[in-house]
């Protein structure tokens, strides 16, 4: 297939990677030109513990030099999609995947906006990356991807399946759900009670399990969007989505989660689509969820403070 990844930060390089490796003719697209200069001059560097891989992928930023490509795959910050999509139309026909794996809820709504919404795949993906420097990121290991229709009712249609045979080929753990939905909640659960509790103390994935009053809060910031999950009629386990969480941080050992690195980097954080659409989807159905609601005031506060609202 021909595929374009539009955003070329961390998990966008790594995917752009792998879909290159497995044989799919691959572009970078992305706004910051010194980054695509770099690509172009260096390649993508994947970094796992001592082994380094050096994956040749064009990237640039004017998405109409591309032409039509039978996959896009969004991987900007949530703030970005928008513009993203509209920018990403010289891509895009009427038989072009439109995915999106992005933290959060709510890409593919805006997605459909731009989109007809048949075209388009939603999913997470549970495999993380951090940026060394530009054209270089740390993948610390394979972890699995879950991907779906975003359309109601569309249980058998093949897109999905095309964007998940892209990311086997470039030997990724991928499976296709139906409905996809609760697998984003159950990943919007971990991103909640991980992501402002990691950016907000400094801690490393491992510390938060491993610290006991930050074990406790991570598990019950947890429980308030399984609440507002199974509100929502997905059926989703208080206790499993616990345990999982718990399992992960430790394996992720020393892992920055995305929003301590948007901390240290000075950026704007998503913290809208992640606490703020449990909170939000928490109001609709009047369930109270203090901590998540936190989260999101202590959010805005810092980056209110720094001029990033």
């Amino acid at each position: 297939m021909k595929i374009a990844v539009v955003g070329a930060g961390a998990m966008g390089s790594i995917l752009g990677a792998r879909f290159a490796s497995g044989g799919h003719d691959t572009v970078l697209v992305d706004v910051v030109a010194p980054l695509v200069e770099a690509i172009n001059a260096d390649g993508v560097t994947v970094v796992r513990g001592e082994e380094e891989t050096t994956t040749r992928v064009p990237a640039t930023t004017d998405p109409a030099s591309i032409g039509l490509v039978d996959l896009v795959v969004f991987f900007t910050k949530c703030y970005h999609t928008a513009a993203a999509a509209e920018s990403a139309r010289p891509l895009i026909g009427p038989d072009t995947v439109v995915a999106s794996l992005q933290n959060g809820w709510g890409n593919g709504d805006v997605l459909a906006g731009v989109y007809p919404e048949e075209q388009i795949v939603v999913g997470v993906t549970y495999n993380s990356g951090l940026v060394q420097s530009p054209a270089r990121v740390v993948h610390p290991a394979d972890q699995p991807t879950i991907v779906g229709s975003f359309a109601d009712g569309q249980a058998d249609d093949a897109r999905p399946a095309r964007l998940a045979q892209a990311l086997a080929d470039g030997g990724l753990e991928v499976s296709v759900a139906s409905p996809v939905r609760p697998e984003i909640w159950k990943k919007l659960i971990l991103n909640a009670a991980t992501l402002p509790t990691a950016a907000l103390t400094g801690m490393h994935a491992g510390a938060l399990t491993a610290h006991t009053p930050m074990h406790d809060l991570v598990s019950e910031t947890a429980r308030e969007a399984v609440a507002v999950a199974r509100g929502l009629d997905y059926d989703i386990d208080a206790q499993e989505r616990i345990d999982s969480i718990h399992a992960l941080l430790e394996k992720a050992g020393p892992s920055k989660a995305s929003m301590l690195q948007d901390f240290e980097a000075g950026r704007k954080t998503e913290i809208d689509v992640i606490n703020g659409a449990v909170v939000r989807a928490a109001d609709e159905q009047g369930i109270d969820v203090p901590l998540n609601r936190a989260f999101v005031q202590l959010v805005k506060g810092w980056e209110s403070l720094r001029g990033l609202e």
